[in-house]
């Protein structure tokens, strides 16, 4: 299987980009899962499902990139946009208009008024994979669209990495981004990588999955302080 032609030379904007992924059927069984999840889904709901690949959402002069895995099935495979409509999607966009990220606290669909200020959202992987793991040919072949979206958001300091899959694969688009190299580090909660002078620095954070938030692994508290820091450090404007 070979990655999409997505053309790496310069930066597209990002309305270009979005409709490069949402056409993307590159990962065979990627797309019979995210069809057949919507499907299950309409038929269980009666709510019509998105059922395609889930572009990025937010500022085009963001400062702030948040990284996830990929879409869920009740969530962003449902509503069309990244985080939207499910636990994960309320924790985060919680955190984010808490931290001045966001202009209200909900992510419920997509024509419910959200908008984030200085931040853009969107993840590793852009189709719901089955049992919420892609394979790593999978999270290969979407790669190409997190490096487009950084090379497309020239105010960006800081990549905000949301679980360990997340991070590798935003350490490795930043290396094809912006012609870095250097070693991969260890992921943890709370750890920073910085990229080299004058490039973003990359932030790790456990993902705000219900395992996570529901086990105690991941409180708003810490999700909080984390995002205080990260807002610090973009101060000033």
């Amino acid at each position: 299987m070979r990655a999409p032609a997505h053309g790496l030379v310069g930066p597209r904007p990002l309305s270009d980009i979005s409709r490069t992924v949402i056409a993307c059927k590159a990962c065979p069984r990627l797309v019979r899962y995210r069809e057949m999840a919507a499907r299950e889904g309409e038929a269980r709901t009666g709510e019509p499902h998105w059922g395609r690949p889930v572009p990025g959402f937010g500022d085009p002069g963001a400062q702030l990139l948040v990284v996830g895995l990929a879409p869920a099935a009740r969530g962003a495979n449902r509503t069309g946009r990244i985080f939207t409509g499910d636990k994960s999607a309320a924790f985060l966009s919680a955190a984010l208009y808490r931290a001045g990220f966001a202009n209200q606290p909900r992510s419920e669909a997509k024509e419910d008024g959200l908008r984030y200020q200085r931040a853009y959202v969107t993840a590793a992987v852009r189709c719901v994979p089955p049992e919420n793991k892609p394979t790593p040919k999978e999270t290969l072949t979407c790669r190409p669209f997190l490096v487009e979206e950084m090379r497309a958001l020239p105010r960006l300091r800081i990549v905000l990495c949301l679980g360990k899959l997340a991070w590798d694969s935003s350490f490795l688009a930043a290396q094809l981004a912006y012609g870095v190299q250097g070693r991969r580090t260890v992921f943890t909660h709370g750890s920073q990588h910085p990229l080299g002078a004058g490039l973003p620095t990359l932030w790790g954070a456990y993902h705000p999955s219900p395992r996570n938030t529901q086990t105690g692994l991941l409180s708003p508290a810490m999700f909080d302080r984390e995002l205080r820091a990260i807002r610090e450090q973009l101060a000033p404007d």
